[in-house]
């Protein structure tokens, strides 16, 4: 009697993928990106904003939010229905920051330069298409405004990216950019034709510029600290527009000094052996 023949069960994922490399598992993913979402928005966020904003089930979100509640990773308002990150948050970003080998050069270099043209100085890294700020060292005359330490911006609208965005090819550029670019203010680059255009000229003069593109009322130089290839980090000066208008030839002053510091990080970092 011909004995049966057995039918293979499919399997439930490509055998040809190693059995170390299968998707995140769901609840984490959404754990990350919640706290994403809450760390990026300017204001608490009630479930249902957060929902709207992420797409995931309302008791899915809650479950995970209570948790992230009782772990002090988010924290709610007084009446509890609106929710931002919480101070353990704060650990992971600062060890970060702490275990940064770079960092302690380039806060010595930010000083140095606020010393010597009194404008507020940032120190940031390029995160994709996004840049993240690591450092920053007020002007003196900055009271009121919020430090930018730990915050994320799209690359297009702010020197800070543009100058890192310069040390790439027009392919790696398109790989990291929508074609329709975010648009935080009316001068803000619109698309990335128009980026390919200020890239070009950045790589021309070594420095990037931009007015008004992400702040009312400033204006930043900024130039790449290569000490990687191409570089990650970037150094940028912000000054009021009025000053540009009163001195167009100020800009150059500004970016012959900003460039003058990065360059000499970029020295230091190579020598200590720093990549």
């Amino acid at each position: 009697m011909p004995r049966a023949r057995m039918h293979r069960v499919p399997p439930t994922r490509d055998e040809s993928t190693p059995a170390n490399e299968v998707s995140p598992v769901k609840s984490a993913e959404r754990t990350v990106k919640i706290l994403e979402t809450l760390a990026a928005s300017p204001t608490r966020l009630t479930l249902t904003e957060m929902q709207e904003r992420m797409g995931y089930p309302r008791s899915s979100l809650h479950a995970l939010v209570r948790t992230l509640r009782e772990l002090k990773w988010v924290e709610a308002d007084e009446t509890g229905s609106a929710f931002g990150v919480g101070p353990h948050a704060l650990l992971s970003g600062t060890a970060y920051l702490d275990r940064d080998p770079a960092l302690q050069f380039a806060y010595e270099t930010l000083e140095d330069l606020r010393s010597e043209i009194g404008y507020t100085i940032h120190y940031a890294r390029r995160d994709e298409g996004h840049v993240l700020y690591l450092a920053s060292r007020e002007s003196r005359d900055s009271r009121g405004r919020v430090s930018r330490v730990g915050r994320r911006l799209p690359a297009h609208v702010t020197a800070l990216g543009q100058a890192l965005l310069a040390e790439l090819t027009e392919d790696e550029v398109d790989q990291l950019m929508p074609i329709k670019l975010e648009e935080l203010m009316e001068a803000t680059i619109p698309n990335r034709a128009a980026l390919h255009g200020v890239l070009d000229d950045v790589r021309k003069r070594g420095w990037a510029f931009e007015r008004e593109q992400n702040t009312p009322g400033v204006a930043c130089v900024a130039v790449a600290v290569g000490y990687r290839i191409p570089a990650t980090d970037a150094i940028s000066c912000s000054m009021p527009v009025e000053r540009i208008i009163a001195d167009h030839y100020h800009v150059e002053f500004v970016a012959e000094a900003v460039t003058r510091h990065a360059e000499e990080l970029a020295r230091k970092l190579r020598r200590e052996g720093i990549r």
